[in-house]
């Protein structure tokens, strides 16, 4: 995807050089449509510069501070001096991460995809995330509830979430879920506690899982998991309240699972 306007005086962009002429470098923006900046000689690189080829190539693919825009000449002034090592990798990385985003946002709608619909989309993610890589990555750890203050209709928000948790690699997710517990015997408290102990795996939960059991308030504990991977996380949350359950009624109690609390206090 290519923004349509115009970059701001301080963003970092990334772009080809296109051009080298002895008093500067032409570079093609690409992460805007038919836009193109120069970088004078003196923002190239720091001290004397005999030939400006010794610092860059045509082709070459680098990241540039825009020192000033002028949309009634049409001219954008560009730096690549005034990025520093840290700048431009990051700049770099986030670059990367929008082409990800951009080939999920075909895998979640088509190679057919109308252009107002793409824009449509992207327009809301961006406007909620900041880019299409951290929307893809909210719906990914968070499902449908990440997306619930945009205006995507259900059936977007679906098409996100399923592309989401099929591609994005995230490297941790924590989800949570409650379990209502509840023991008629005069040995409830016990009932619960080897109830609370069967969630927790009883040592068997996977290494890479971390798995903690809480109070909450009767007759609520909450599950929290953290999984390399939200389909891992998901898969080991809903096996702990299953144990729980299963525990429970066991001795003639009563397990409920769900995913929104309901005690007010903590």
């Amino acid at each position: 995807m290519k923004y349509s306007g115009w970059p701001e005086k301080g963003e970092l962009v990334v772009g080809d050089v296109d051009e080298i002429e002895d008093f500067g470098v032409f570079v093609d923006l690409k992460e805007y449509e038919d836009k193109r900046g120069l970088v004078h000689i003196s923002e190239v690189a720091s001290g004397w510069i005999k030939n400006v080829r010794d610092h860059v190539g045509e082709g070459q693919t680098v990241v540039c501070k825009v020192l000033d825009v002028d949309e009634d000449s049409q001219q954008i002034d560009l730096s690549i001096k005034d990025v520093n090592d840290h700048q431009r990798s990051d700049k770099i990385q986030e670059w990367k991460n929008e082409q990800k985003a951009d080939n999920w946002m075909l895998l979640a709608f088509g190679e057919d995809v109308s252009d107002e619909q793409y824009a449509s989309v992207a327009n809301e993610l961006l406007a909620e995330f900041g880019s299409l890589y951290d929307g893809f990555e909210q719906a990914a750890i968070h499902g449908p509830e990440a997306l619930s203050s945009t205006d995507l209709a259900d059936e977007e928000v679906e098409q996100l979430v399923d592309t989401a948790r099929d591609n994005v690699s995230v490297p941790y997710v924590t989800v949570t879920g409650y379990v209502d517990l509840r023991s008629p015997n005069p040995s409830g408290v016990d009932d619960v506690q080897e109830a609370l102990q069967a969630a927790e795996g009883n040592g068997e939960v996977p290494d890479e899982v971390e798995l903690d059991v809480t109070y909450v308030g009767s007759p609520e504990y909450r599950i929290r998991v953290k999984a390399p991977n939200y389909k891992t996380a998901e898969s080991e949350l809903e096996a702990a309240a299953e144990r729980a359950e299963v525990a429970i009624e066991e001795h003639g109690g009563t397990g409920e699972y769900h995913r929104e609390r309901r005690s007010d206090d903590e």
